[in-house]
């Protein structure tokens, strides 16, 4: 056996690890297309684009310190040459409360950004669950104005209909942290040293592990039996048929709270700002029972909830839910600062929501077939610099080109361009080359040419159609004879 040779055992598996996903090119164009909507919605509210990096000092990232002799809980973490820990991030708000930080100084206040990127967990991989992923986020740093806080809300509501997510299908619901924590104080939890008993309480809301929504939603509410057959009684958070019902109720049942009270006339101050845009109280909705974060929320959050069905995994249909969400943090600023720096901000799972708009068949992301590049077939091996010049001319016209790198004949590189999702190809033999009255290439139409051969020369056109299928013209018009074709199928110059 030759040392090239390799036995079956060392051959290694081909595996992608849990928890992760490989993205084809027709996902990732479809993907971008989305993206750029949410840049020119999250602009149009005047919101500029910022960059962090993948990779921040553990410490910076808040929620994962170091406890151990390894800080491996939630994040990916790696030791550097000087011994300081370093994590991968785990979401974009961490990084950008580092950023302001360091920049204060130089930033304009309030400082309105919006980030896009990876981001990565050290959990345990599951259904919809995955350890790489990607947010776009927008916040406001600086401003204590609740106005802030409508705004991201109204921009949540318009950024998804301009994705193509109608109205009566999502709800923007809103509640606010300070309205819990009068909750709180009205059970007897209130006070600092009932500290830790309360963030008890709220992480259970908060993870919802054991409960699930529903369950909390009926603790929020008018409580909950437990299988058991034990009731628990519940927060009495009542949502109302209209805004100002679920207000009533809300200062009902937090009276005697300060705290409870501020929540409540922050809520109330969002409805007002919220109306005055136009949008209704379908769209965006005051909601006891929306909880997030509540380690590090400060004041109003906010939960973008798609209302359509979809398959479950059972084939039933089953509710798509939350797509995005976010809140009032003006904590986490002030971690790198010695004063307080109020924030808000609003954060989209773009997988998530991909998935939303391929479920209501959104234009922004249909059609997801790709125009592939015009391919130059290499038929005489011995003329490559010729038919790199050939590329080079359709790329200097804005013309997205290949040149083909295999080995194949002529037909098997036209299988080729079919494969890449070429509308054109181009083709040149000696022939062609030394023809009477100048050098000449044969363009091939590759979408006529799939429609001549599953027709009939019985066709009366059929002359016509193999005449526009493939044709010579001067080499000196390439550019323009391709850009006729790639017109022909309405096509621009460079792939999707």
């Amino acid at each position: 056996m030759s040392a090239e040779t390799k036995t079956p055992s060392s051959t290694l598996k081909a595996r992608l690890p849990r928890g992760l996903v490989d993205r084809d090119a027709d996902e990732l164009a479809a993907t971008d297309r989305m993206l750029a909507a949410i840049r020119q919605s999250y602009a149009l509210h005047g919101f500029e684009a910022v960059e962090t990096p993948l990779i921040e000092y553990t410490e910076a990232l808040g929620k994962f310190l170091p406890d151990l002799d390894r800080p491996n809980e939630g994040v990916f973490s790696f030791q550097d040459d000087d011994e300081a820990w370093m994590s991968l991030r785990y979401d974009l708000t961490a990084p950008l409360a580092r950023y302001v930080a360091q920049n204060y100084d130089a930033l304009p206040k309030p400082y309105r950004s919006y980030r896009v990127g990876q981001v990565f967990r050290n959990e345990k991989p599951g259904p919809g669950r995955f350890r790489q992923f990607t947010q776009f986020d927008a916040d406001t740093v600086g401003s204590a104005s609740v106005a802030a806080d409508a705004e991201m809300c109204v921009m949540a509501a318009t950024t998804l209909e301009r994705l193509g997510i109608g109205r009566g299908d999502y709800r923007i619901k809103v509640n606010n942290r300070k309205v819990l924590d009068g909750v709180m104080e009205a059970a007897g939890l209130g006070g600092p040293d009932q500290t830790d008993r309360r963030l008890t309480v709220l992480r259970a809301i908060d993870k919802l592990d054991r409960l699930g929504r529903e369950g909390v939603q009926a603790l929020l509410g008018p409580g909950r039996k437990d299988d058991s057959g034990d009731f628990t009684k519940g927060a009495m958070l009542d949502g109302g048929a209209t805004a100002d019902e679920t207000l009533a109720n809300l200062s009902r049942v937090v009276a005697g709270s300060t705290r409870g009270g501020e929540g409540v006339a922050e809520l109330t101050a969002i409805t007002t700002l919220v109306a005055a845009t136009g949008l209704g109280d379908d769209q965006v909705v005051l909601d006891p029972s929306v909880v997030r974060g509540l380690e590090y929320y400060t004041g109003p959050v906010f939960e973008a909830d798609l209302s359509f069905t979809v398959p479950g995994e059972d084939g039933r249909p089953v509710r798509f839910g939350s797509v995005g969400g976010g809140g009032r943090y003006d904590g986490l600023v002030a971690r790198f600062r010695s004063d307080p720096v109020p924030a808000t901000g609003f954060s989209i799972g773009v997988s998530r929501l991909f998935a939303a708009l391929k479920a209501v068949a959104s234009p922004v992301v249909a059609g997801t077939n790709r125009v592939g590049p015009v391919v130059v077939l290499v038929l005489d091996r011995d003329e490559l610099p010729h038919y790199q010049r050939l590329v080079t001319q359709l790329r200097m016209a804005g013309l997205a080109a290949e040149l083909y790198l295999g080995g194949a004949g002529m037909n098997a590189q036209l299988k080729y361009a079919d494969k890449r999702g070429s509308l054109c190809a181009v083709i040149q033999g000696s022939n062609e080359r030394q023809a009477e009255g100048g050098a000449q290439v044969m363009i091939r139409d590759l979408v006529l040419g799939a429609e001549l051969a599953k027709s009939t020369k019985d066709r009366a056109d059929y002359l016509q159609l193999r005449q526009k299928a493939q044709f010579p013209v001067l080499a000196s018009g390439l550019v323009e004879a391709v850009r006729a074709v790639l017109a022909r199928h309405s096509a621009g110059g460079a792939p999707a």
